[in-house]
């Protein structure tokens, strides 16, 4: 069976919101890290709709509704509660200061943005970044979402991997010397 998400968690069989809400739980990392903010938003809205179905059939199944002392929260507790969980992510955000030295995603000469990476790189602690935060660096400079794996496949490679680690190599650093990031 493939994902639906677009038909309503209330229509899916049992089998089937078990199944979607086991996938959306499975995904949630990998959204969270590589997934852009549209996916993210997307993902998390599914993944509330699955959840407050599988919650409404099987209160008993999870500890909302699993007896004993607290009885299953109400239609309105659980309301009050997405409120309250969403309040704090949109205080958290507007807590946040706008970073003046955001790349611009403007940014679509691939030479340009080549070079605005390996800048990064250069100043990085020992010309080393996470792979993660290449990724997301990477995508912030240019849509193309293979620049990171194009440097270190080139050759000579101006990048280089070292487990979990993006290294800036000499040729990088020679590259970046030939063109400079453009003020």
């Amino acid at each position: 069976m493939t994902d639906r998400p677009g038909i309503p968690a209330r229509e899916l069989s049992d089998e089937e919101l078990e199944r979607q809400g086991v996938h959306a739980h499975a995904m949630r990392h990998w959204v969270f890290l590589h997934g852009t903010a549209e996916q993210f938003r997307t993902h998390t809205e599914r993944m509330l709709e699955l959840e407050q179905e599988y919650l409404r059939r099987h209160p008993q199944r999870t500890w909302q509704g699993s007896g004993g002392d607290t009885a299953a929260p109400s239609r309105d507790d659980r309301i009050r509660d997405l409120v309250q969980t969403f309040s704090r992510a949109i205080t958290a955000l507007l807590d946040e200061e706008p970073s003046a030295a955001a790349p611009s995603r403007d940014r679509t000469d691939p030479e340009q943005a080549q070079a605005a990476l390996l800048r990064r790189f250069a100043d990085a602690p020992g010309g080393r970044m996470h792979k993660l935060e290449a990724h997301q660096i990477a995508r912030q400079l240019a849509p193309d979402s293979h620049l990171v794996a194009r440097l270190y496949r080139q050759d000579p490679p101006l990048l280089q991997a070292e487990r979990d680690m993006r290294v800036l190599t000499d040729a990088g650093r020679e590259w970046l010397d030939r063109h400079p990031v453009p003020a």
